[in-house]
């Protein structure tokens, strides 16, 4: 427990990621690409901020490429989306798990590229004390839960045992799938193959990356959280959606 401690005060050190809003005459377009969380990542202080300064736009544009973060940074995002006098369309570029799913759902319209990824999954978190404290973080978790389910069955109209069944599974679906649950709204064509550059290894259920011929060498980390053992270690201590 104490290496995990750890971890979690030397990500307090990383610098987190810039999020960039586009403003024009048709609108504004908001990219958040990153973890979700304000100590690692792109924070809801950041993402308010920008679509502050959206202003009046007509639309929000809200591109993702995230694999979640914290549930209630996320939650945070959600109702400023809500409070937009806009239109706002939900973007998913190339991954949308956990957290920025709901992100997304907090959208007026979902699009989602052909070849991205959707995934859903109980809340979870870290706990440390004795049995009583396990419990209420145990209660805490299905409370969260429970508001979850609450927006993915308004979403997609399904009942709440069929819901939970997915979020029990770790459920990642393609762009056609999400299409055919109800959790998205349109499937766009890709005009290239997405590439996933984020490191999922915190999660149980992620899809195996296709294999490379030769070896890429490592990009910098401009807007990722690209693949290293650290990395998987620190997305797993996020209090992931």
């Amino acid at each position: 427990m104490n290496n995990l401690f750890q971890l979690h005060i030397d990500n307090l050190a990383r610098t987190p990621q810039a999020v960039n809003l586009v403003q024009n005459a048709d609108g504004a377009s908001l990219y958040i690409y990153d973890v979700i969380s304000a100590d690692w990542g792109v924070s809801a202080a950041q993402v308010i901020d920008a679509i502050n300064q959206a202003g009046d736009a007509p639309v929000l544009n809200v591109y993702l490429n995230s694999p979640g973060g914290d549930v209630f940074e996320g939650r945070a995002i959600m109702a400023a989306l809500d409070r937009f006098p806009g239109k706002t369309v939900a973007h998913i570029d190339s991954l949308c798990a956990s957290a920025a799913t709901s992100i997304a759902l907090a959208c007026n319209e979902i699009n989602m590229s052909q070849g991205a990824l959707f995934m859903i999954h109980n809340a979870s978190g870290m706990a440390f004390g004795d049995k009583k404290a396990m419990r209420d973080t145990a209660d805490i978790l299905q409370k969260i839960e429970l508001s979850i389910i609450a927006d993915y069955t308004n979403k997609t109209g399904k009942p709440d045992a069929e819901i939970i069944a997915l979020m029990d599974s770790e459920t990642w679906m393609t762009a056609d799938e999400a299409l055919a649950n109800g959790f998205i709204d349109n499937v766009i064509p890709a005009k290239s193959k997405t590439k996933n550059t984020w490191n999922l290894g915190a999660y149980k259920n992620a899809p195996t990356p296709d294999p490379q011929p030769e070896p890429e060498p490592e990009p910098a980390p401009v807007a990722g959280f690209f693949m290293s053992s650290a990395n998987a270690n620190r997305l797993s201590l996020i209090q992931i959606l």
